[in-house]
């Protein structure tokens, strides 16, 4: 066997051993016995519409990824559910919603096999937009709790949420004006052809940056101003994050015998309450969306021992499993490739 093939077989090896290491740290994180425990006192039918809720806001989740990726190139459904899922993985394991988008150009481009600016560009755009849908969502969620919630409570809600729209809009306007960043990419180019060993590697990395961040810029803008793309995608946010998640909250509550009201306003809180996901406090922000769900909807006068099971079984189904399913295509993303001009195939 060839040295190239050995360092392949290496590469592989390690790929597939810090893939199980990750898979199971997220599994570890997952309280088993108490979801099993609430699932098994719901009816039949119940269990049944909570399953098909869930697997409705995964698909919309992923057709999100397809709507811009197609967008921008035909792309097969199969590769942005690929896409879509690794990303979701990786946000487990990194301590910010925001983290595992900083991979998904990578991972969108050896995916579809589209031009890495083009994997910029949906990239950014997707969480461009879905951070200001979040945090304005959120923020009228916080709005409706004033007065119920507890001011330190809003405090933490009302920067998470700021944070979304702060984030989001950067993100939008940093996408339409790529091309300013040209001198600092030449800058970087210049400097990194310099480090010992890897310079040469780097520099032909780094020394693509000007030529990606102008197309970039105007794919950005392209899929920004598609009506069409833009409207699909604001279609699946509201399925993915209001309406599903709303839905099997309502499902699990109902099946505990206890009421919310007003129901309309139900789908606003958990937006609200799970916004602390962008705070980078926990891989994942396991733990930390569950105390600050049930901190909401506790001070919303919901008896906690309903609040706690349900609150960790939504994120369950709909966080945990969609993540899980994520871990094997996450070993089939090439990272070695980042530095070619061929995106690995399929």
């Amino acid at each position: 066997m060839s040295d190239s093939g050995r360092r392949a077989r290496a590469v592989r090896a390690v790929q597939y051993l810090v893939g199980a290491l990750a898979l199971g740290w997220v599994v570890r994180q997952v309280e088993w016995e108490r979801a099993v425990a609430l699932l098994a006192d719901v009816s039949a039918g119940t269990a049944a519409a909570l399953v098909a809720v869930s697997a409705v806001g995964l698909v919309a989740s992923l057709y999100m990824w397809h709507v811009l990726l197609d967008s921008a190139a035909p792309t097969r459904f199969r590769d942005a559910v690929q896409t879509g899922l690794v990303v979701l993985f990786v946000n487990q394991l990194l301590p910010s919603r925001l983290s595992g988008r900083a991979v998904a150009p990578f991972v969108a481009r050896d995916r579809t096999g589209m031009p890495y600016a083009d994997a910029i560009a949906v990239s950014g755009v997707h969480t461009g937009l879905y951070a200001v849908l979040y945090g304005v969502t959120a923020l009228v969620g916080v709005a409706l709790g004033l007065g119920r919630l507890p001011s330190a409570l809003v405090l933490v809600l009302l920067l998470s949420t700021g944070l979304y729209v702060a984030a989001g809009t950067v993100v939008l306007l940093a996408g339409a004006h790529m091309r300013a960043v040209n001198r600092v990419a030449g800058a970087v180019d210049a400097v990194a052809r310099r480090v010992p060993v890897v310079g040469g590697r780097l520099g032909t990395l780094t020394g693509k940056l000007p030529e990606f961040t102008a197309d970039s810029a105007a794919a950005f803008r392209a899929l920004l101003t598609d009506p069409s793309a833009v409207g699909q995608y604001v279609a699946g946010y509201a399925l993915t994050v209001l309406l599903v998640p709303g839905l099997r909250v309502w499902l699990l509550f109902e099946s505990l015998g206890v009421a919310f009201e007003p129901l309309v306003a139900l789908p606003l809180y958990l937006v609200a309450a799970y916004s602390v996901t962008l705070l980078p406090l926990t891989p994942g922000s396991i733990g930390v969306s569950e105390a600050s769900a049930t901190a909401v909807f506790v001070a919303l006068g919901m008896p906690a021992e309903a609040v706690v099971p349900v609150v960790f079984v939504d994120r369950l189904l709909g966080s945990y499993l969609p993540a899980l399913a994520g871990w094997y295509p996450s070993l089939r993303i090439d990272f070695s490739d980042l530095t070619s001009n061929t995106p690995s195939g399929d």
